[in-house]
């Protein structure tokens, strides 16, 4: 935020170890909370609500899971789409298969057969480390999904493979429209990532980033290994198949295998990377850029359709699109690892210190 902290006392622990210390910090989560719950319902149509900011927001809950293994923990892994996909199954057959389900509690229940998957696969991470360690969680992707495919339980033995999400239903009302989806997902991320910012700041979470930092020296000060490497991986995974749960309930309205390919895999590491690896809010920033670009270079292409005369067909556009992706993961990797998270922070400490800048 853009001003000063300077007069701003703690006099207990309690005060000192909140997750917002700062008193305009509150402020402005409590407002920008306040604006998504009252101000984007009333405010946004169905195609903004629905198309955009539903699946930006579980987006963001996808990257995040994945940012707390590999920007915080230092796991690689490739296989976001897999624990989504576990996650959203598994919703799916919690609701099917025990009476008087909530939907609250399929979504957790997802969770935990995601975090129960990936403490398996995060078990090569012992013993391997870096480039062998994604190969192994890219292993994951392939299982997953073709255990999906091969086992008709999951899909309830539909012929197809594609099936229809139930309906979401909360204390006896059904949650239907563009506007309750979104806010079921906007409470559910909301929760999440509080939960994930307050994590950080726990042991476990400055256990995780030793390990990130020199995991030699993590175990010589008597971190244990094992249990913090599966542990990230379960908190990870865990994060990822909520995300997969919201993705099938709140935007597609089905379960398929199809819509947890490898592309998505990729697409959430493209987020992490460019929002900031090691950052809960580049998280957010890197699903926004990663859900909002491809629609401002569309929006851009038929501004310079109408004002000069030309026409950009299509699959330039799309081309264009993954260069520019590629070009700005190649220029955060070199120029910012931290990605768009740092240049906000950067930002705001030039604009902190105007007009006085010494």
């Amino acid at each position: 935020m853009l001003y000063r902290e300077a007069g701003q006392f703690k006099s207990s622990y309690a005060e000192d170890q909140q997750i917002f210390p700062i008193r305009q910090d509150r402020i402005a989560i409590a407002l920008l909370l306040v604006f998504a719950v009252v101000v984007v319902p009333l405010v946004g149509n169905q195609y903004w609500l629905s198309a955009i900011i539903t699946p930006f927001l579980i987006a963001a809950l996808a990257a995040l899971g994945l940012n707390i293994l590999t920007g915080y923990a230092g796991q690689l892994s490739l296989g976001t789409a897999a624990f989504m996909a576990i996650g959203a199954f598994m919703a799916y057959n919690a609701e099917l298969r025990i009476p008087g389900m909530p939907i609250i509690g399929s979504f957790i229940i997802g969770g935990l057969c995601a975090a129960a998957v990936g403490v398996v696969f995060g078990l090569p991470s012992l013993r391997i480390k870096g480039f062998y360690l994604a190969v192994a969680t890219l292993a994951c992707q392939f299982f997953v999904l073709w255990a999906i495919n091969r086992v008709p339980w999951f899909s309830n033995h539909s012929t197809s493979g594609v099936i229809t999400a139930q309906k979401i239903q909360i204390l006896g009302y059904d949650v239907v429209g563009p506007a309750g989806k979104y806010l079921l997902t906007l409470g559910v991320v909301a929760v999440m990532a509080l939960l994930a910012k307050n994590l950080m700041r726990s042991e476990t979470g400055r256990a995780f980033m030793a390990v990130r930092d020199m995991d030699v020296a993590a175990a010589v000060i008597g971190i244990p290994m094992m249990r913090t490497k599966l542990l990230a991986f379960a908190i990870s995974s865990f994060y990822c198949g909520v995300a997969g749960a919201l993705y099938a309930f709140c935007y597609l309205g089905t379960v398929e295998p199809e819509a947890f390919t490898l592309d998505l895999s990729f697409r959430i590491l493209f987020m992490v990377i460019i929002g900031g690896v090691g950052s809960i809010l580049g998280s957010f920033l890197g699903a926004a850029f990663i859900t909002l670009f491809p629609i401002f270079l569309n929006r851009a292409s038929d501004w310079i359709a109408h004002l000069f005369g030309i026409e950009i067909p299509g699959a330039a556009v799309s081309n264009l699109e993954f260069m520019i992706f590629g070009g700005l993961i190649i220029f955060f990797l070199i120029v910012e690892p931290n990605g768009l998270a740092r240049l906000w922070q950067i930002a705001k400490e030039k604009l902190r210190l105007w007009p006085f800048p010494h």
